[in-house]
């Protein structure tokens, strides 16, 4: 609202200082440091109304480490990165940006899964929450939204590179050749669901190739691939966000890392001149998502200081799901989706632990029976970082160890840019 209203007073009033919100960074800017003082000033009193009411965890008990102290801690902290997010994002992002209303959907939709979630556990009672079945139906639900808009939106759409080779080049120089075969971008804007993948030279690929040995026209009928591609990243990271959500601090910090490498490739793929010097897909408009991930980072960040060891207050469902969501949309958004294993590869080994626990006991309780299956189990405990506090190491230990794992993670991210 903020930009629309400076806007104005800089066309017409050619006021000084007024054209400053035309720059995304800028924006960027504020709507991290808006989003920090939202959860600073206004989560605690949001906790306060959340103790007042009596939305408290209730802890299963699991033999863990100062895991009863933390009955009646409040829950439904997600609220505050919710609000710490979405008013930012409303002050200072150009609200007509397709990008920026597809962030914002996610954000609300998801948010609303997981507030409902918490609501039936808090004030029902009901320990399971919203059933995993409509839980699941509500991720596909987004997913079909985002996938139709991402395909079908007129506004989405990529400047394809071109490359002049010139034919005779017996007597030019290796530097005129050079000039010549200067990856340049196409005039006009094109609709296309073409991806980047990490670590090769030519790294493009279009989901509708995975169909073209059905003899179809697989430029117009890639959506086949691509929607369903869609739902399932979103289902995963989403949980995998929520799996993560189990120790103070580890889901918000590792999401806050996440969210500044997302950040950093959003700038590049929206502004030509990086785009161009990097051999990545310019993407018209995506810029506009910096603005939006800079309140996601200072949203995450904001929370820490509430979320940390000890937590004064656990996001829930309510934001865990809503973090997770945003991840995966925004990395599709901006072509990025096929760098998540490694972007998020703390999300993808806390949901791997799970599922390996699970088939690993029905394997042994299969093979060997209940008793065995139940004494031999892969680990200790699933998710991975209970695994690592029923082994001895405190939480505040782990979370940091996590950290260290995300920030180099998040580096080799970036090395893929220039390694292929």
């Amino acid at each position: 609202m903020l930009y629309y209203l400076f806007n104005y007073f800089h066309k017409t009033y050619h006021l000084s200082g007024t054209g400053v919100f035309q720059y995304i960074s800028f924006r960027a800017a504020f709507a991290l440091i808006f989003s920090l003082v939202i959860s600073l000033l206004f989560g605690k009193r949001i906790i306060n109304f959340i103790r007042k009411k009596q939305i408290g965890e209730t802890i299963r008990e699991l033999g863990l480490e100062g895991q009863i102290e933390k009955t009646g801690t409040p829950t439904m902290g997600g609220l505050i990165i919710i609000a710490a997010i979405i008013i930012p994002v409303l002050l200072f992002a150009k609200i007509n940006n397709v990008y920026i209303l597809l962030m914002l959907i996610t954000t609300l939709w998801l948010g609303g899964i997981g507030f409902l979630d918490d609501y039936i556990k808090v004030f029902k009672k009901d320990k399971e929450g919203l059933k995993g079945k409509f839980k699941i139906i509500g991720q596909v639900g987004i997913g079909l939204i985002v996938g139709c808009i991402l395909y079908l939106h007129p506004e989405v759409v990529v400047k394809e590179r071109i490359v002049s080779v010139s034919s005779e080049i017996g007597n030019i120089s290796s530097t005129e050749i050079k000039k010549i075969n200067t990856p340049k971008y196409a005039q006009h804007s094109t609709k296309t669901l073409k991806t980047t993948i990490p670590f090769l030279k030519n790294n493009e690929l279009d989901y509708g190739k995975f169909i073209s040995w059905l003899g179809l026209d697989y430029l117009k009928f890639g959506w086949i691939v691509f929607i369903p591609m869609v739902i399932l990243i979103i289902i995963a990271v989403s949980n995998g966000a929520n799996i993560t959500d189990g120790i103070d601090g580890l889901a918000a910090g590792t999401s806050a890392i996440i969210g500044t490498v997302l950040g950093i490739l959003a700038y590049v793929s929206g502004n030509f001149i990086f785009a161009d010097y990097l051999n990545i897909m310019y993407i018209p408009n995506s810029g506009e998502l910096v603005v939006f991930i800079s309140a996601f980072i200072g949203a995450c960040i904001g929370f820490l200081w509430y979320n940390s060891y000890p937590a004064q207050v656990f996001m829930g469902d309510t934001g865990s799901l809503a973090i997770g969501g945003i991840i995966a949309v925004f990395a599709i958004a901006i072509r990025k989706e096929l760098l998540i294993p490694i972007l998020c590869g703390v999300f993808l080994v806390e949901s791997l632990s799970v599922i390996l626990q699970v088939y690993f006991f029905k394997y042994q309780k299969r093979k060997h029976g209940l008793e065995y299956a139940q004494v031999h189990r892969l680990f200790k405990m699933a998710p991975l970082h209970h695994h690592y506090q029923k082994s001895g190491f405190h939480e505040s230990k782990i979370v940091m160890r996590f950290f260290i794992i995300g920030i180099a993670l998040a580096v080799l991210t970036f090395v893929t840019l220039k390694l292929r």
